[in-house]
């Protein structure tokens, strides 16, 4: 069974080595299905407050986080969470760079790239002529936005999952036509869904009817040696 993490963050800032992660939200895929398992937390960055321009896009405020966990309270939970999911998050770079400079902060490896898959690369291959926000995707697949008024890690997930479904080719991902699981659980975001059609084992019988068949062969013959149907025609 593939297992992914779809997850967003909001931040006090737009500098990894400044500013610190404020929400984490994520949503719990099996073959790219939503489990209804869910990740949410708000963090306490410390010293360093929330820049009016981030404030202005999630509306986290410094008061409304002075009671929250740091980061070092809840990164057991995180970590616990994801386990040997895969990290998958829209321009996944500016995610992924604050995510690693917490766990920097605290002494503990990086999440490597191969762990993650970016959304917004996924979107630009598949659709290069843009754009390709979340927003925009979400308007491109008929997906309802209409009640992100704000930034929110935890909702930005749950569209984002949905998204992310239907860039990789729909429900029918999971439907078993060829999964994750038959290739040894590696599934990639340019993977297509292949199908493939065995012989029958016992040919249909023909519908046609002995006489459906002597007129047809009395057409061939008038239309002569060229008719294109004597190609086919089985040798006498």
């Amino acid at each position: 069974m593939m297992r992914e993490i779809i997850f967003d963050t909001e931040t006090t800032g737009l500098d990894n080595r400044l500013d610190r992660v404020i929400e984490i939200g994520g949503i719990e895929l099996h073959n790219h299905f939503p489990t209804g398992r869910t990740f949410h937390v708000y963090i306490n960055p410390g010293d360093r407050k929330v820049h009016p321009d981030a404030l202005a896009v999630h509306g986290i405020s410094d008061e409304f986080l002075k009671d929250k966990p740091d980061f070092a309270g809840i990164v057991t939970e995180l970590l616990d969470f994801f386990g040997d999911a895969r990290w998958v998050a829209h321009n996944a770079t500016f995610d992924m760079g604050f995510i690693n400079a917490e766990l920097a902060r605290l002494g503990l490896p990086a999440i490597t790239n191969d762990l993650v898959t970016d959304t917004l690369a996924l979107a630009r291959r598949k659709h290069p002529m843009g754009p390709n926000s979340l927003d925009a995707l979400c308007r491109r697949y008929g997906i309802d936005n209409s009640h992100r008024t704000k930034h929110g890690a935890l909702l930005d997930s749950e569209l984002l999952a949905e998204v992310y479904i239907e860039m990789i080719g729909g429900r029918q991902t999971a439907l078993g036509l060829l999964s994750g699981e038959s290739r040894g659980g590696q599934v990639t975001e340019t993977d297509d869904i292949i199908v493939v059609a065995g012989q029958r084992p016992r040919p249909l019988a023909s519908r046609l009817t002995i006489v459906e068949i002597e007129a047809h062969a009395a057409l061939v013959a008038k239309m002569g040696a060229k008719a294109i149907w004597a190609k086919y025609e089985p040798a006498k």
